[in-house]
């Protein structure tokens, strides 16, 4: 199958550091090639791929020094591009929200389009209703809530590859925290647990410019205690051992998060998971088995204390039969090949609609 994997630009793919819908078109697309599909990537020239790419930026949008920079611009010369090459494939995979709807309309039922974002936002119910003959994907069930009657033709939860992160089958004595620091992921949540249960807690965090407020009044004097250690942002290459190394990963999240990549990659190392209950956390994490769902912090500190009885090697292999790159791959497969009804006024790929 002829499949275009179309990426967001703000991180290269994979992101050099901080990063998820990069990520995981990566390791879609790598898992793609591996299973003998003829893929195609649209991203920018310093991505990282077993696919053919199609460089259409010099670099990715958000460390890219430049000081003045449009990713509305960047995108749209994207788009243009897939849509000059749209005819060469049997399947377009947009990941890139709704920004492509205006120009694929007249082939949308030839293309799938995966939401990686929260779809809680006032806008966007009229957008899915306008533009109806896309197909779309989530990443997990309860993503589709706010936007239950959208044209959603399945569910893909994220996958990483298996050979990325390293089996730890022992951990070090520490809690982790990773991902970025903002009030919806709720660090401060990460610290007052590790308070409570005397254990260290490293953080591997980005502070955004739009957070940097919060994290200067609300976080940074958090820090100043022994047991928290601020590490701050870190790439794939420093995972396995920061995540392998933690008794538990805390994900005490304060929002109807769609994912959570970080989830996933600790269960690769064989690191259990201590999750508050929002957004998709039930969909991924196995109380008992690869962590434990709570819902405030004694239910956490309790958590902390049973996690290190889990079974790594359980989680690792849980984690390789729902979560790796391979069989999000499948998974997606399974969609790009599904029937397809013809759209009012659909041409084929490179004809124009009279």
């Amino acid at each position: 199958m002829r499949i275009a994997q179309v990426s967001p630009m703000y991180e290269a793919v994979p992101p050099r550091l901080y990063g998820g819908t990069e990520r995981v078109v990566a390791h879609l697309s790598d898992a793609l090639v591996e299973l003998g599909h003829d893929v195609t990537l649209f991203a920018s020239a310093d991505a990282r791929t077993k696919a053919r790419l199609v460089p259409v930026r010099d670099q990715a949008i958000r460390l890219d020094p430049a000081p003045l920079k449009s990713d509305l611009a960047a995108h749209l010369t994207q788009l243009a591009e897939v849509r000059r090459q749209a005819s060469d494939f049997d399947v377009i995979h947009f990941h890139t929200d709704m920004l492509h709807f205006p120009f694929f309309e007249c082939v949308a039922d030839r293309t799938i389009t995966t939401l990686h974002g929260r779809l809680d936002l006032k806008d966007l119910p009229e957008v899915y209703r306008r533009w109806y003959q896309f197909p779309l994907v989530s990443i997990s069930t309860d993503q589709r809530r706010p936007i239950p009657d959208a044209n959603w033709v399945g569910t893909v939860h994220h996958g990483v590859s298996a050979d990325l992160y390293r089996f730890s089958p022992a951990s070090s004595g520490y809690l982790a925290f990773i991902g970025r620091i903002s009030p919806e992921k709720r660090p401060d949540r990460a610290i007052e647990i590790a308070r409570r249960t005397g254990r260290p807690l490293k953080i591997a965090a980005k502070v955004d410019p739009v957070d940097r407020a919060y994290f200067e009044e609300k976080i940074e004097p958090l820090l100043h205690d022994p047991l928290i250690e601020f590490v701050g942002e870190i790439g794939d290459d420093r995972k396995s051992a920061f995540l392998g190394g933690a008794d538990a990963l805390l994900f005490p999240i304060d929002w109807p998060e769609p994912f959570g990549l970080v989830m996933i990659e600790a269960m690769a190392c064989g690191t259990p998971v201590v999750a508050f209950d929002c957004g998709s956390v039930p969909e991924v994490v196995e109380p008992g088995l690869t962590g434990f769902i709570v819902r405030d912090i004694e239910g956490a500190v309790e958590a902390v204390g049973r996690a290190p009885h889990l079974s790594r090697q359980a989680i690792r292999s849980r984690f390789e039969e729902r979560f790796s790159a391979t069989a999000m791959a499948e998974r997606y497969v399974q969609l790009y090949s599904r029937p397809r009804s013809s759209q009012p006024g659909e041409a084929p790929f490179g004809e124009s609609v009279s």
